[in-house]
């Protein structure tokens, strides 16, 4: 609804009009203002003075500057006001939008249901919707939390097992409150569980993460939910209700002595996710020998007795000394009571087949970063080996395929891609902030398991922005690594070998270089489904499909929604002592807000 007696333009004596002011009313689902006569104060705020739009809005999800923008010019309105129980999650997207439409985006105004819950009314909302209007300071009382002492809850929801997932939940577990840490993978670890070293000290990655897991895994307040995926979030901050839906390993992990009898006789090899495809694993398995929890499980879509309704096969089961496997054990759903949620659900990479320049998935020697990670692994399909892909005959199918074998020819020269998907329109227009520092420990692998092996590096912008970093770079061009600055245009084949082509920004001149193997740095991206539990959770996406935060400087950890907080790569791209210094502040938020409770 509108008014649009409001005045415009200049008044007769001269005197600049008074601003044209619309009022947002914002009602997510599930807040604390659901019971409030929206379409009364709607009625109410109408006619206040200066107020030429009223609009009511229920969000599920980001709002879009674009089309806020569109609305904004059609009712001339030069400020906004917003109306909601915490009207700061909404704030970044209309004060983009008024930039959009040539107007000051800080002429945003809030007007904050969320305070004093208690004998929130049509009048109440209305006082603080005029105060905003008129851009007067309202304090309203102070009432009480969102929960009562009385019904908050003190247990933790930690959603994704990575890295910032683990550490969150270790902080909160200390402190004797209870955690579920919900993986929807076979094991926590998350990406770090592939990596064998971290830059800039080269330390053993598994030696950092896997005391994490194993303290994870045997910490009495923390349950760990793997195979595990959230459905429906009700509820506010204090008292949140959770739908976990838990799909069945298909194996008892309390009876499971992880012996491999299972795996030995099962009759199917597919590719290992962990591994990232280069390696391959059975129908039943455990992603990798140290994953915590430390037992088999049986993947439905692989399981040939899964598939054939009961059937077929069924040796693992026939071959298990302990009866661990129940192959007709279904999904379950779980409901849990938590207080606050924490999202850490980390990233994905780019579909490096997307950049078809690079001849990714063409080109059997064309790697990415998490693929050559896996290679280098002591314990990865080559012992850490460093070769190239060799052609062989599988001996089920009878068909040729590019497989590595620790006993396969070596690279004589290795050229590693910076910026694939990054910092590039046509893919991620952001900077994945953690590819130029692997890239330079790629080139020291390089060098240390072969000595003999040329290493170029093809960069746009080193960015070596962290404690150490500046060091280590100057340290990989002292071990004889040939740092190019420019992107490739393109990998081709010539012969045997690998042709990079593309430009030597320094020269000016046009390169082709012959290289045995191609690294792609590829771009990190949101991971898979973080659109659908921002939907559900209620919190905003940035631009770029990222969690958003609160505040970008002073709250980075906090979302727009109370008593839910975002840790690690979700929130945008980090590297890990950042991923884990944010996972640490956000346990902090939620153990002030237990102990603000009174349940602590």
């Amino acid at each position: 609804m509108s008014q649009p007696e409001a005045s415009a333009g200049r008044s007769e004596a001269g005197k600049p009009a008074a601003q044209r002011v619309g009022v947002y009313l914002l009602q997510a689902a599930g807040s604390a203002s659901d019971g409030l006569d929206l379409q009364r104060v709607a009625e109410i705020a109408a006619h206040l003075p200066g107020v030429c739009a009223v609009r009511t809005l229920r969000p599920s999800g980001a709002l879009h500057p674009e089309q806020l923008a569109s609305e904004l010019l059609r009712d001339e309105l030069d400020a906004v006001v917003l109306a909601a129980e915490h009207p700061g999650f909404y704030q970044d997207a209309f004060a983009r939008a008024l930039a959009l439409t040539g107007h000051d985006g800080e002429q945003v105004r809030l007007a904050p249901f969320g305070e004093g819950r208690d004998g929130l009314c049509v009048e109440r909302a209305n006082a603080l919707i005029a105060a905003a209007v008129q851009g007067i300071p309202f304090a309203p009382a102070a009432g009480p939390p969102a929960s009562s002492p009385a019904s908050f809850c003190a247990a933790t929801l930690v959603i994704g097992g990575g890295v910032a997932g683990i550490q969150a939940s270790l902080e909160i577990a200390a402190s004797g409150n209870k955690v579920y840490l919900v993986e929807r993978t076979g094991t926590i670890g998350g990406r770090m569980a592939m990596f064998d070293k971290t830059f800039p000290t080269l330390d053993c990655a598994a030696c950092i993460l896997t005391p994490k897991m194993v303290a994870a895994g045997q910490n009495p307040n923390i349950e760990i939910l793997v195979l595990s995926e959230v459905e429906q979030v009700t509820g506010s901050a204090g008292a949140f209700k959770v739908k976990v839906l838990k799909h069945a390993s298909r194996v008892d992990a309390n009876a499971c002595v992880a012996c491999g009898d299972c795996a030995r006789f099962c009759p199917v090899t597919v590719p290992s996710e962990f591994d990232m495809g280069i390696a391959t694993r059975k129908g039943i398995f455990i992603p990798f020998p140290q994953a915590v929890p430390n037992t088999y499980m049986i993947d439905p879509e692989d399981c040939l007795w899964v598939q054939s309704e009961g059937k077929k096969c069924g040796a693992c089961a026939k071959k298990c000394i302990t009866d661990a496997i129940h192959l007709d054990a279904r999904d379950e759903a779980i409901e849990l009571e938590v207080g606050n949620i924490i999202v850490a659900t980390g990233y994905d990479t780019l579909d490096a087949r997307r950049i078809e320049r690079y001849g990714y998935g063409t080109y059997p020697n064309v790697l990415t970063s998490l693929e050559f990670e896996r290679l280098t692994n002591a314990s990865g399909p080559t012992d850490g080996k460093i070769v190239m892909k060799t052609l062989r005959q599988n001996k089920k199918t009878k068909a040729d395929e590019w497989v590595f074998e620790p006993d396969g020819p070596q690279p004589k020269a290795v050229a590693i891609v910076h910026c694939a998907g990054s910092r590039d329109r046509n893919y991620n227009s952001y900077c994945s902030r953690v590819c130029c520092m692997y890239s330079l420990k790629f080139a020291h692998l390089v060098r240390e398991k072969l000595p003999e092996a040329e290493c170029f590096e093809y960069y746009i912008d080193m960015r070596a922005f962290g404690k150490g970093y500046e060091e280590f770079c100057e340290r990989i061009r002292e071990e004889g690594v040939s740092l190019v600055r420019g992107r490739p245009a393109s990998v081709t084949e010539c012969g045997p070998r690998l042709n990079v082509h593309g430009e030597n920004v320094a020269t000016g001149r046009l390169m082709d270089q012959a290289v045995d193997m191609v690294v792609l740095s590829v771009s990190m991206q949101p991971s898979a489904g973080a659109a659908e539990l921002a939907e559900k959770l209620g919190i905003p996406l940035d631009a770029d499909g990222w969690f958003e935060e609160l505040d970008y400087n002073s709250e980075p950890d906090s979302t727009g929604r109370d008593g839910i907080y975002i840790a690690g790569v979700c929130q945008g791209p980090k590297d890990i002592p950042d991923t884990v210094a944010q996972a640490s502040a956000a346990a902090a938020g939620v153990l002030r807000s237990i102990i603000g409770s009174g349940k602590q």
